[in-house]
């Protein structure tokens, strides 16, 4: 498998990311690497290893949801370097589509 410039560009742009003609050739390269190096792990003779869920030996480490108001952001101020906003919220450009539009 591999990924054109075409694609990263129309990725980029459902991600708001701008990208240069030259970055999205690099970066289509280096998806279509990444992509082989995926389709090598696949490959991969896995049925003789055991099953590993923790390599690490660390715990989680919980602690008490306590919100901090000095650490909170207003909702001005959360929205203060949006592109647009409506009545609060984030205004967003529409990017999903279905068979109805």
């Amino acid at each position: 498998m591999s990924v054109n410039n075409t694609q990263v560009k129309h990725i980029a742009q459902l991600a708001n990311i701008p990208v240069t003609e030259e970055e999205s050739i690099d970066l289509a390269d280096d998806f279509t690497e990444t992509l082989k190096i995926v389709d090598q792990l696949k490959k991969a003779e896995v049925k003789k290893t055991e099953i590993t869920h923790q390599v690490t030996g660390f715990k989680n480490v919980f602690r008490e949801d306590i919100v901090k108001e000095e650490q909170s952001f207003t909702q001005e101020e959360a929205l203060a370097n949006a592109k647009a906003t409506y009545k609060g919220y984030f205004v967003v450009p529409y990017i999903l589509q279905n068979k109805d539009n």
